[in-house]
């Protein structure tokens, strides 16, 4: 039986898809290692269906070892894509977003805008920071699964400069339709919040978008109050994995420098502040064990927050990349879960307008997991109120404050 689009896209992130020397990809967006753990491959959108009239956006894994022995591989041309599973020569259409003209342009330092920020799904990601803290310390005490300190400099800029950013955040405006950009970055001390803020100053008056940033915690509670008086709309915070031996394993700066609690408590001071469902949560399903993985979803909806999971990827020239994947019936287990701790919890999830995340399965679109109960059907229409009354609250947020 065919999967749907949600299980397919989980089945991607655990297979990987192998793309033949005589299919051709021109046009499509380019490969691209510049998102830490995660990125490194090819963005293709989905159908979901009539009902849900939306794509799902998936960042497929192309290049990694696993990925050449993936049972799906690409077929088509520019004109019409679909994916092949070899398993029962079942196929699922597919399409691959053409690579926006505005990644060549150059921003008045003369920087390629393609080395500020890149398209994921349908969101500008911009790594703001520099480099993390953690790939300088001797020996490095990086996350095992990230490859950051290898992407900024190499295939990004190492230097963003506000007018930089300003500037590729209009280009993508104007051209990609983008609703929101996301700033990421490492671990820069206790300084991280504090160099973030004019950024999102800027952006929000000069720009006028939904602003996501998601920064190592800080024990400082108020620079979050600051972040958020900014006009900050999202905060997320990258938990990544629940069992402490497993957290001091893979994340060993993490765990010396911050400790799990300092994630939960900071996580939790930011949902008493902001609306509810504009705080998130990201852990790594696949790496820990699953119960523990299900137990970090529970206490992420139990704060307030929404979660983003992240099936483990072995990314090439991480520490880990020699690792295998999880087994998708594993993550299918995981991904009902999310919906529904999500819809215990009464999150809003999917109200944000146009944003589809490619890197990871978007917690609305696992409802393509979950049973019709009455539950399941109470709980759509309430998101589907929560996005209706929403709308003007983020037009409102979406216009330059200047």
């Amino acid at each position: 039986m065919p999967l749907n689009a949600c299980e397919l896209e989980i089945d991607l992130f655990c297979h990987g898809l192998r793309v033949p020397d005589d299919v051709s990809l021109a046009g499509a967006r380019g490969v691209s290692r510049t998102r830490a753990g995660l990125g490194s491959g090819l963005e293709l959108a989905i159908p979901a269906g009539s009902r849900l009239k939306r794509e799902i956006w998936v960042n497929a894994p192309v290049v990694e070892r696993f990925a050449t022995l993936s049972p799906y591989r690409l077929s088509g041309g520019p004109d019409r894509y679909e994916i092949v599973d070899d398993r029962d020569a079942t196929r699922y259409a597919v399409r691959l977003p053409p690579e926006p003209t505005w990644y060549a342009r150059l921003t008045s330092r003369e920087i390629p805008m393609h080395r500020i920020g890149v398209l994921q799904g349908t969101y500008l990601a911009i790594y703001a920071n520099p480099t993390c803290a953690f790939w300088n310390y001797s020996p490095p005490a990086n996350c095992k699964f990230c490859t950051t300190g290898q992407n900024v400099g190499p295939n990004e800029a190492s230097v963003k400069t506000i007018q930089d950013v300003v500037e590729t955040c209009w280009a993508a405006k104007e051209e990609s339709g983008i609703t929101f950009v996301h700033l990421n970055g490492g671990f820069q001390g206790s300084k991280g919040l504090e160099f973030i803020t004019p950024y999102v100053k800027a952006i929000k008056n000069q720009v006028g978008l939904l602003v996501g940033v998601q920064l190592a915690p800080e024990r400082d509670f108020t620079r979050y109050d600051a972040l958020i008086a900014a006009g900050v709309d999202h905060l997320s915070f990258c938990i990544e994995l629940l069992d402490p031996e497993w957290f001091a394993r893979i994340c060993p700066g993490k765990a010396r420098v911050h400790g799990q609690s300092l994630y939960f408590s900071a996580m939790a001071h930011c949902v008493r502040r902001m609306p509810y469902g504009a705080v998130s949560g990201e852990i790594i399903a696949g790496i820990e064990p699953v119960a523990k993985t299900l137990e970090a979803i529970d206490r992420i909806t139990g704060i307030g927050a929404f979660p983003t999971v992240c099936i483990f990827r072995p990314t090439v020239g991480a520490d880990m990349e020699d690792w295998p994947t999880p087994p998708y019936h594993e993550m299918r287990t995981v991904m009902e879960h999310v919906y529904a701790s999500c819809r215990r919890h009464w999150l809003p999830v999917g109200a944000a307008p146009n944003i589809e995340v490619s890197l990871v399965v978007n917690p609305d679109e696992t409802a393509l997991l979950a049973e019709r109960t009455i539950g399941f059907w109470a709980y759509e229409a309430y998101r589907r109120i929560a996005r209706l009354a929403a709308g003007p609250v983020f037009r409102r947020r979406m216009f330059p404050a200047a």
